[in-house]
């Protein structure tokens, strides 16, 4: 714990916390910290301008990620029959019907993402109240409710994130690892940019994105300016 909080510390004293960083630049310090024992995931959190107690001002969706996420996510597809194997073909790591949810039901929850065909929804519907508030249930607006199910598996497996703002108007998302290369890093991060941008609503007014923080898992936040979200240069081969 104590070599923790030195690295912790070593790593706060390398940001300026009156400065706002260009991407390009934040992506680069974070590279220049000191790392923990493990692969950290990297993290970028917006502050929008939005009123998340509207319906019409929720943000949410579903984003690839060109260089994927850097981890292995289980997923479970909620189909029988055909599409059950579709699903297995795919990759997915849980298959079943109305026994899985049954296990779900128990409290038996062994995957991080969920996708069903539309079939199975009248009996993933009873499963809503574990499902939904882990972030697990299928949604159509998000793609895991289709009968393109090995698509749908394949796209999570390949780097595909869910994201949707909290209750305070924050939406976090995955960038991928402390590991990659800043190009990927840059080229997922401006992806999500691009994303968010596309996804404001109409009704949002005045300032849409008022701040970003770029982390690590266990690294201090560094302050992305949020009127230059997009200004990026050339990063070094």
């Amino acid at each position: 714990m104590s070599g923790s909080g030195k690295r912790f510390k070593q790593a706060v004293g390398m940001v300026d916390r009156d400065r706002l960083y260009l991407p390009v630049e934040a992506i680069r310090l974070l590279k220049q910290l000191p790392t923990a024992k493990f692969d950290e995931t990297v993290e970028v959190a917006f502050r929008l301008g939005i009123d998340p107690r509207k319906a019409d001002q929720m943000v949410r969706g579903t984003v690839s990620l060109p260089h994927g996420t850097g981890r292995s996510v289980r997923v479970a597809a909620f189909a029988t029959g055909d599409k059950a194997r579709e699903a297995r073909e795919a990759g997915a790591d849980v298959v079943g019907g109305d026994e899985l949810v049954e296990d779900v039901l128990k409290g038996v929850i062994e995957f991080e993402a969920a996708v069903a065909t539309p079939d199975m929804m009248s009996s993933v519907g009873k499963a809503g109240r574990v499902l939904g508030p882990r972030g697990l249930m299928p949604n159509p607006k998000t793609g895991s409710v289709t009968f393109d199910i090995g698509k749908a598996v394949a796209d999570i497996k390949g780097g595909k994130v869910e994201y949707r703002t909290d209750r305070t108007g924050n939406v976090h998302a995955i960038i991928g690892k402390a590991s990659f290369d800043e190009q990927k890093l840059v080229d997922n991060y401006l992806t999500v940019v691009e994303e968010l941008l596309r996804a404001k609503p109409s009704a949002a007014k005045g300032k849409y994105i008022s701040s970003v923080t770029l982390s690590t898992t266990m690294g201090p936040g560094i302050r992305i300016d949020a009127g230059r979200v997009k200004e990026t240069e050339a990063v070094p081969v």
